[in-house]
């Protein structure tokens, strides 16, 4: 039996490579997996050979310290690769299948899969609904920042690329599909975005750079990103976005103003999250800065997409009350100028089959638009760190090397 190497969390500010257990279709013991889905059978899961796996952000939030995850944690939702072994009760995907997987776990049989809203599936986490591979209080699915994993309710979830070769010359856009092309999309989705609109996208991190280039296919007229960092925002403007520099300049809608003659815009994406800073020159954490600031510039009955991350457990929050994810959020103000408010996990499969075409046919361009950067599995530990820093790049990590073959 091959063995299994993974990035594994041990601690605030610590990851580690490490060898695992080889995956079965069987949920065993370990950190953070749910009591009540030990010993649980995956007949209807396959196992992955993983060809990339991708950092993203929410990783980074375990990472720093800022959620409740257990050390030894194995990270990685966002999943690409070939399937070499097919439960008992897979009927159509078979060994050799390349695939990309979605990151919720979703069984295909409940409520909410059946109204494809499988980002928040009622089977798969005892604790609540929704579930992820690798990350915390989502029932502890083991992550797939590794070079194998099981997959569970694979005839459901897996989307097949058509074409293996067709597939690993775009390989760096289609593994952008199990995550962060979807999340952004649904933000822009949930905004409104429609041709001529106009677009505010706050933060120009991986899911806000994937988010302003859905609003592009979307048709916007103008899509503006804010952001602090000079190099991020470099990066938005070298795909046709305007930029504002929330350090430089701390009033959002002035800058707006300067591009589109107004202060205001039709919709806005959260790609933020509550780890989000103050505007200006030195400011601290400010963690519901950018749901007001966002409220504040879109226009009356505009909508406002929330990709960005909010949780209920933040130990690292600076005060008592954003510790348990109760925010200082103006929502008299989203009243008063009657906005919709969109929030959750993505539902990727709602999207990521069309997607998967817009690539394959070349209308997207998202691994240019977030900067994919290939690393081996060896070299996530100080990728980690550089993306905490601020890097300007979408970390896929070839566990296997078949980037240097």
């Amino acid at each position: 039996m091959a063995g299994n190497r993974a990035v594994v969390y041990r601690g605030a500010g610590h990851v580690t490579v490490e060898d695992i257990s080889y995956p079965e279709l069987i949920i065993r013991d370990g950190p953070g997996v749910n009591p009540l889905n030990v010993g649980r059978k995956c007949e209807h899961g396959v196992i992955v050979k993983i060809v990339t796996t991708n950092i993203c952000g929410s990783d980074q939030h375990m990472v720093r310290g800022r959620t409740t995850a257990p050390e030894g944690l194995v990270l990685g939702h966002e999943i690409t690769g070939e399937v070499i072994e097919v439960g008992r009760d897979v009927e159509f995907i078979k060994k050799g299948d390349l695939v990309s997987v979605p990151f919720n776990i979703a069984c295909g049989r409940c409520r909410s899969c059946k109204e494809q809203d499988t980002h928040i599936c009622e089977n798969v986490n005892p604790d609540r609904p929704g579930s992820a591979y690798g990350y915390v209080d989502m029932g502890g699915w083991v992550g797939g920042q590794s070079e194998y994993v099981m997959v569970p309710y694979a005839d459901f979830q897996l989307l097949k690329f058509p074409d293996k070769d067709q597939a690993m010359e775009k390989i760096l856009d289609l593994t952008m599909l199990s995550d962060i092309f979807p999340t952004g999309y649904h933000g822009a989705v949930s905004a409104g975005v429609k041709p001529g609109a106009t677009v505010y996208v706050a933060g120009a991190g991986p899911v806000g750079l994937a988010a302003a280039h859905s609003a592009q296919l979307l048709g916007a007229s103008v899509v503006i990103v804010g952001d602090l960092n000079k190099e991020r925002l470099a990066q938005a403007h070298s795909f046709g976005c305007e930029t504002v520099n929330l350090r430089e300049h701390a009033n959002l809608g002035e800058q707006i103003a300067q591009i589109l003659g107004v202060p205001e815009v039709d919709c806005a994406i959260d790609c933020v999250g509550f780890e989000a800073s103050g505007h200006g020159e030195g400011a601290g954490e400010a963690p519901a800065i950018v749901l007001n600031s966002i409220m504040e510039v879109t226009r009356a009955g505009g909508r406002l997409g929330i990709p960005g991350l909010y949780v209920t457990g933040d130990p690292g929050a600076s005060d008592e009350d954003a510790k348990n994810g109760t925010l200082k959020v103006r929502l008299g103000l989203g009243w008063a100028k009657a906005h919709t408010f969109v929030t959750g996990q993505t539902p990727v499969m709602r999207y990521h089959r069309d997607l998967m075409m817009s690539i394959l046919s070349g209308r997207a361009q998202i691994a240019k638009a977030v900067n994919a950067t290939v690393i081996s599995l060896d070299q996530a530990p100080a990728a980690y760190a550089e993306f905490d820093q601020g890097a300007s790049k979408k970390f896929v990590i070839d566990p296997h090397g078949n980037f240097k073959k």
